[in-house]
C-alpha cells in the first residue's frame, strides 16, 4: 500500500521542498518521492492559459517541420556527396579502360598483321622450307604462340571495351543521382529558409502571449520543480534517462540541444549522446531508430513519440520507470517528469527502443 501511495503521488508532482533520497541496488531506477498531501491542484487553466498551449502546440509541429527538414538536407547533402564520388571514380574507370583499349587495340593490330604474314609460311611450307624436322617444330611452335598472344590480347581489347561501356553505364547513373540530389537538397533549403520564417512569428507570437499570462498562469504553466534524485539502471538506457533527468529544470527552446535549454528531440539526442548513441534533431528521425516496443512495455530509456502518424509526429519523450517519463514539453515549461505516456500528450503513437 505504502509503495503505491508512493508512485501515485510522484505521478501527480515533485514539491520543492521535498528531498526524501532512495536509492536502490536493483536495476529499477531509484527516485525520491513526495508526499501524498503535497500534490497540486487540478488543472484549472484561464482562456490565456489555454490560447497560449494552442500557440504553443503549432509552434512546436512548425518546429520539427524545420527539423525534420535540417535532418533531410543533411541526408541529401551526404547522397550527393557519393553520387559525385560515384561519378569521379567511374570516369577515372572510363579514362583507365579507354587506355587499355587502345594499347590492346594497337597490340592486336601488329599481332594480327604478324599472323597474316606468318600465314605465307604456314606449317606445311615450314616443313618444306625446313633443314631438319626440329626446324619445323621451331617454326610451328613460333607460330602457335603468336596466335595465342593474339587471342589473349583481343581478350583483353574486349574486356577494356566492355569496362567502358559498363564505366559509362556508371557514370550516366551517377550523374542523374548527383542532379536529383542536387534539385532534392535545394527544394529542402528553399522549404528551411520558409519553415524557419514561419517559425520566428510563431516563437514571436507565443512570446508576447506568454507575456500577457498573469503571474499564476505562469507558475501553473512551469508546474512544481521536481527535485527528486534519479539513478537509472546499468546499460545506455539507464545512463540516457539519468542525464535527461539531470536536466530538469532547464527551459524549452525551439531548436534547442543543450546544455543550457532544450526542445523535446534536443533533449533526448543530448541524453543518448551522453551514452554514447547518436541520434539526429528531430523526433521525426528518431522514430527510426531501434526498435518498436509494445504499449506498456516500456524499459527505462525507451523514447515515446507522439503524433498522428509517423510523417506527422511532433514530439518525443524518454520512459525512466516507474510508470513516468522525462520531456522538454512546450515554451514557457522547463524539463519535467510526468505520467507515461499522457504526460507527453493525448496523441501517443509508439515507443522505440533505442539501447538493448
Amino acid at each position: 500500500m505504502a509503495s503505491h501511495r508512493m508512485k501515485r503521488a510522484f505521478r501527480a508532482a515533485v514539491s520543492v521542498t521535498a528531498a526524501i533520497v532512495v536509492v536502490s541496488v536493483s536495476p529499477s531506477p531509484a527516485l525520491a518521492l513526495p508526499p501524498a498531501h503535497q500534490q497540486p491542484p487540478p488543472d484549472t487553466a484561464s482562456e490565456a492559459l489555454e490560447q497560449y498551449r494552442e500557440l504553443t502546440a503549432q509552434a512546436e509541429k512548425v518546429n520539427e517541420d524545420w527539423l525534420a527538414a535540417k535532418t533531410d538536407l543533411g541526408k541529401k547533402k551526404a547522397q550527393l556527396n557519393k553520387a559525385n564520388a560515384d561519378l569521379a571514380k567511374a570516369k577515372a574507370a572510363m579514362a583507365r579502360a579507354a587506355a587499355d583499349e587502345e594499347a590492346f587495340r594497337g597490340q592486336v593490330d601488329n599481332l594480327t598483321s604478324a599472323s597474316f604474314q606468318g600465314a605465307r609460311f604456314n606449317k606445311i611450307s615450314a616443313l618444306l622450307t625446313g633443314s631438319s624436322r626440329e626446324d619445323f617444330l621451331e617454326r610451328a611452335a613460333a607460330l602457335g604462340v603468336l596466335a595465342s598472344d593474339n587471342e589473349e590480347a583481343l581478350a583483353k581489347m574486349t574486356g577494356a571495351v566492355n569496362l567502358a561501356a559498363d564505366s559509362q553505364t556508371k557514370s550516366t547513373a551517377a550523374q542523374k543521382s548527383a542532379e536529383d540530389a542536387t534539385n532534392a537538397a535545394r527544394a529542402l533549403t528553399d522549404k528551411i529558409a520558409k519553415t524557419k520564417k514561419d517559425l520566428d512569428a510563431r516563437k514571436d507570437k507565443v512570446q508576447a502571449a506568454y507575456n500577457e499570462l498573469s503571474g499564476a498562469d505562469q507558475e501553473q504553466l512551469s508546474g512544481p520543480v521536481d527535485n527528486s534524485v534519479y539513478l537509472g539502471p546499468p546499460g545506455a538506457g539507464g545512463r540516457a534517462a539519468e542525464v535527461a533527468m539531470q536536466q530538469r529544470g532547464k527551459w524549452y527552446v525551439y531548436g534547442a540541444a543543450g546544455p543550457e535549454n532544450f526542445d523535446c528531440s534536443g533533449l533526448t539526442m543530448y541524453a543518448y549522446a551522453a551514452a554514447g548513441i547518436s541520434l539526429p534533431h528531430s523526433s521525426r528521425a528518431q522514430y527510426g531508430y531501434g526498435k518498436s516496443v509494445a504499449y506498456g512495455q516500456w524499459q527505462v530509456g525507451d523514447l515515446l513519440f507522439y503524433g498522428g502518424s509517423p510523417s506527422s509526429i511532433h514530439h518525443v519523450a524518454m520512459y525512466i520507470g516507474d510508470g513516468m517519463l522525462v520531456h522538454a514539453s512546450t515554451s514557457g515549461t522547463p524539463v519535467k517528469t510526468g505520467a507515461a505516456p499522457s504526460g507527453g500528450g493525448g496523441d501517443f503513437l509508439g515507443a522505440r527502443r533505442i539501447a538493448g
